[in-house]
């Protein structure tokens, strides 16, 4: 065969860097790891395991709703109503554990309690076809409501013996609070990237006619999206009223925007299909240390918005951008 005949072998190309795709992916943990070194530069007693617990502990509650908001928004949607859940089982709780002296029931209440409200938001979603932002924001107003009505706007101090052992109780040093909140994250993870469940979350909010094609109930899987997103906020305050040891109805305000601001902030795309529970975990610590860190250097507090807000439209200007690339 003649030189010329010869069949070259076809040159492979190697895989290019995409920037943005690592940005989308990490930046947030790398904007962490720089905010964790600048503070202990700045302050002695930033790195100390008192302060680090500390913060952790107070982050407890917004970082397990936040778990479940990174289901919720990987499926395409969003959950306003977590607050007013949170609100309703601190109220419920109080109520419970004072009629009572039942501590177990007293907490237990608001998991069930928030699943229950949960599942109700994605029958609204699904059954009602209401958009998830309208009806979750809806049933925000409605459930903020039933709390102030319970309560008739004042508190329920609890003075039950042991009701303050979930929030304030430590085991092995670590408070009982952080404990609950890493065995969250370790079942929030194996659930998304390891079961069918979390396969399907990803194919509805990526495509969900194309879901809806092959097979899935999307309907029921947004469904279950919302209960767990109720059941997270109902874990969340447990932890909130038992720390406290009273129910207060405006308890948890602003811990929806606080929640979905850190899933955004870890790269979960508003789009839907695609996101991570460890990163936004480092979003809400990100958004936590932020605040911390301006504490620290006595700057006007109202800088920290400003400075958070820019970092979230740029982390979702990011993700806009690989999904336009993946197309």
């Amino acid at each position: 065969m003649s030189p010329d005949l010869a069949v070259r072998p076809e040159k492979t190309q190697q895989p290019r860097f995409d920037v943005v795709s690592f940005l989308r992916d990490y930046a947030v943990l790398i904007l962490l790891v720089v905010l964790v070194v600048v503070l202990s530069a700045m302050s002695p007693v930033f790195f100390t395991a008192p302060n680090l617990l500390n913060i952790v502990t107070q982050n407890a509650p917004v970082a397990i709703i936040a778990i479940a908001g990174t289901f919720v928004i990987i499926s395409g949607n969003f959950d306003l109503s977590v607050a007013s859940i949170y609100a309703v089982g601190s109220v419920v709780a109080a109520s419970i554990a004072v009629a009572t002296d039942d501590v177990l029931l007293g907490l237990l209440a608001p998991p069930v309690l928030g699943m229950a409200l949960g599942l109700a938001n994605g029958f609204a979603v699904t059954k009602l076809h209401v958009h998830s932002f309208l009806a979750t924001l809806a049933s925000s107003m409605v459930f903020g409501s039933l709390a102030v009505m319970i309560t008739g706007g004042s508190l329920i101090t609890v003075t039950v013996d042991g009701f303050s052992e979930l929030g304030r109780g430590r085991t092995l040093g670590v408070f009982n609070a952080v404990w609950v909140l890493l065995l969250l994250v370790v079942v929030g993870t194996v659930l998304l990237t390891r079961t069918t469940f979390g396969r399907h979350v990803f194919a509805v909010g990526g495509n969900p006619a194309a879901a809806e094609l092959s097979g899935l109930s999307v309907d029921r899987i947004r469904i279950l999206v919302f209960g767990l997103s109720g059941l997270a906020a109902g874990i969340a305050s447990a932890i909130g009223v038992s720390r406290i040891s009273s129910g207060q109805p405006l308890a948890g305000a602003g811990l929806e925007l606080q929640a979905i601001a850190a899933v955004v902030l870890g790269g979960t795309s508003i789009n839907g299909g695609a996101g991570a529970v460890w990163r936004s975990i480092a979003g809400v610590f990100l958004i936590a240390l932020i605040g911390n860190g301006f504490d620290l250097m006595n700057i006007n507090p109202q800088m920290k918005d400003l400075v958070t807000g820019v970092i979230i439209l740029v982390a979702v200007a990011v993700g806009v951008m690989g999904r336009r690339r993946r197309r």
